[in-house]
């Protein structure tokens, strides 16, 4: 499928994948191709774990304060249904 010139491919696990450039190491990147390493899955990989760890510390970020209001309330007068708890 070519979508503005440029190549896109589908993977289902995945979805839309589009062709990019990347500068990388000569050295390395040698290496990664005599270990038979997948260059494309490792930084799509390496990728996608970056994305979602700095999703996650925004997302901590913007609620900080009421995850610190939160935990106060908690201390103060412990989780909401505690005395019900059987374990």
């Amino acid at each position: 499928m070519i979508i503005h010139g440029s190549i896109r491919t589908y993977n289902k696990e995945k979805g839309l994948k589009k062709a990019t450039n990347l500068t990388l190491n000569t050295e390395v990147l040698a290496e990664a191709k005599k270990l038979g390493i997948n260059i494309s899955k490792v930084c799509d990989a390496f990728l996608e774990s970056l994305v979602r760890k700095e999703k996650e510390r925004l997302w901590k970020l913007e609620n900080a304060k009421f995850i610190s209001e939160y935990n106060q309330i908690t201390d103060e007068e412990d989780l909401p249904l505690d005395k019900w708890r059987t374990f």
